[in-house]
């Protein structure tokens, strides 16, 4: 997994709430398990008429935003199912975190699995962020997560948030949940040792 430390870019402002993982991820594209090809079915419904004829009026679909690295999300986004498709999607648009009140919890965690943090501000710090995001001068923002701020430029404000630190380990070090697992090989070879010569009839 590529590790997150901080991402300066455009931010583009999403403010539905409750957007679900269907919306997100239409099931017509969980076909397969390759990850390729499904930046095209993020948020389809809302950024298309049809296959190929894009809403003018949708954000992502609008300069500067088409080229969005944050996305400022109405409360609960990521509810309904657990299709991690719906991460893979978001990532392969170039999307690298998602900003937001509060966010369902299988999809916040399968961000932070797939290198997406999905960080939690109150609500009065995310309406000054999506005022600024909705301003083509003023909409670029920079996420770091080792100092947890977001900093934006235009009105010279930095906002500290909280994240979980378990997540923030995963996300800093590259570590999917295998990885963060093998940090513990050492410990798990000495385990299985000892356990083996307690109990030789294991072996």
């Amino acid at each position: 997994m590529e590790a997150f430390l901080q991402v300066s870019g455009v931010a583009a402002a999403l403010p539905q709430a409750h957007l679900d993982t269907d919306q997100i991820m239409p099931k017509q594209f969980l076909k397969g398990i390759d990850r390729q090809g499904l930046s095209r079915g993020f948020l389809f419904d809302l950024r298309f008429h049809a296959p190929g004829q894009e809403r003018a009026d949708f954000v992502l679909n609008r300069a500067p935003w088409r080229q969005a690295a944050i996305l400022l999300t109405g409360p609960n986004f990521g509810c309904g199912s657990s299709r991690e498709h719906a991460v893979w999607g978001l990532r392969e648009l170039g999307l690298r975190c998602v900003i937001g009140t509060t966010f369902g919890g299988i999809f916040a965690d399968n961000c932070a699995r797939n290198g997406v943090p999905a960080i939690s501000v109150e609500a009065p710090a995310l309406e000054r962020l999506m005022a600024l995001a909705g301003d083509p001068a003023t909409c670029v923002m920079r996420v770091d997560l080792q100092a947890c701020t977001i900093t934006t430029p235009a009105d010279g404000q930095v906002l500290p948030f909280a994240f979980d630190p378990l997540r923030r380990h995963m996300l800093l070090n590259g570590l999917d949940a295998v990885g963060l697992t093998l940090e513990h090989d050492a410990e798990i070879a000495r385990f299985e040792q000892q356990h083996l010569a307690a109990q030789p009839w294991l072996a």
